[in-house]
């Protein structure tokens, strides 16, 4: 591995979160030193040059007011090794389109100069913006699942994973939602530095991997935006008798649209079909069950709509990655600490 020193350039923008940005900042400058100097060991380095890159050099503040002080502008073209494109304060449904015409220009010439490119949570709302995404796979926040249906469809959009290569050779990088800059810190030192200083640096931020990945995080039932009257009284009745065995069924048989258009148009409105809402939604209730920690799986099957408890465990898995038993012991620390306060 080369020990020639890696430019990194972090962008920064008005809409940029302070915390994955200056949280980067930190890691990554402190990388081959932090530890050294703790535990004595000779032989510090600074593998990592970093800096701060936006629009201008002008300072200014990120979101919440954060101050930014831009190292460079992109007019500048400032050579880079690693570009880094962090969270920004986006809403779910919100556009980008046409905000930052030159960055999104600038960000391709990058990348085709042989610039290494990765993006932190909705920082990859850029990258797909840039249009490096398009036919490619990656990841985000999972809460911009529609935003990435509606606005960026050539897209392959994985909210389950923490980390997907959209680049064959590695040089696109997708990190998921909020605190996956972590991972992707860890990523970036291993592969640039080596998986020894990753470790070194996790041991002394206390970083963790997620080997979870997103799924667990995942909220499977989210509010989608159609005009769609017909669609939006199938949603509210399916929610109020999700644990009816017969939910759809009853539900086409109560409707006045033929069961083909209702299911074609219950699926162009939602994005899943009918059986994938349903079962989302029961699953939803299911983790509520478990996170209360007060009734056995079986139990949670039977009042999540499932009497077949084998069918309930794979199809569990499969929506959240881990099973009912895993999900229970992954929250409940957190439920118990929780409860525990308010005693």
């Amino acid at each position: 591995m080369s020990c020639r020193q890696k430019k990194v350039l972090i962008l920064a923008l008005p809409e940029t979160a302070g915390s994955a940005l200056y949280g980067m900042v930190d890691v990554l400058m402190s990388t081959g030193n932090i530890w050294q100097t703790l535990v004595g060991d000779a032989g510090p380095s600074q593998p990592f040059d970093v800096q701060i890159v936006s629009i201008e050099t002008k300072p200014f503040y990120c979101g919440h007011g954060i101050p930014v002080q831009p190292a460079y502008a992109i007019t500048d073209e400032p050579d880079a090794d690693i570009l880094i494109l962090p969270e920004i304060w986006l809403g779910p449904h919100e556009e980008i389109r046409g905000r930052y015409d030159a960055l999104m220009e600038w960000v391709n010439v990058r990348f085709r100069s042989g610039t290494t490119i990765y993006s932190a949570c909705s920082g990859s709302v850029l990258l797909a913006e840039s249009g490096l995404l398009d036919n490619c796979e990656a990841t985000s926040h999972w809460g911009y699942q529609e935003l990435f249906r509606t606005h960026y469809p050539k897209v392959h959009f994985r909210p389950e994973t923490n980390l997907v290569y959209a680049h064959p050779g590695g040089r696109l990088v997708t990190a998921g939602g909020t605190t996956s800059w972590h991972d992707l810190a860890l990523h970036i030192i291993a592969r640039h530095v080596g998986i020894g200083e990753a470790l070194r640096i996790a041991k002394v931020y206390l970083l963790k991997w997620h080997d979870e990945g997103q799924l667990p995080f995942t909220g499977l039932v989210r509010q989608t935006h159609h005009a769609d009257s017909a669609v939006r009284r199938c949603e509210e009745w399916l929610k109020e008798h999700c644990r009816d065995p017969a939910a759809i069924p009853r539900l086409i048989e109560s409707s006045p649209l033929p069961e083909r258009t209702l299911k074609r148009r219950f699926k162009a409105a939602t994005g899943s079909s009918m059986i994938e809402y349903l079962q989302n939604l029961r699953i939803e209730a299911a983790k509520r069950l478990l996170e209360e920690g007060k009734l056995s799986v079986e139990e949670v099957s039977l009042e999540s709509g499932y009497e077949d408890v084998s069918f309930f465990r794979r199809l569990f898995k499969r929506l959240t990655g881990l099973t009912p038993g895993e999900y229970r012991r992954l929250f409940r620390p957190l439920i118990e600490e929780a409860v525990g306060r308010l005693i």
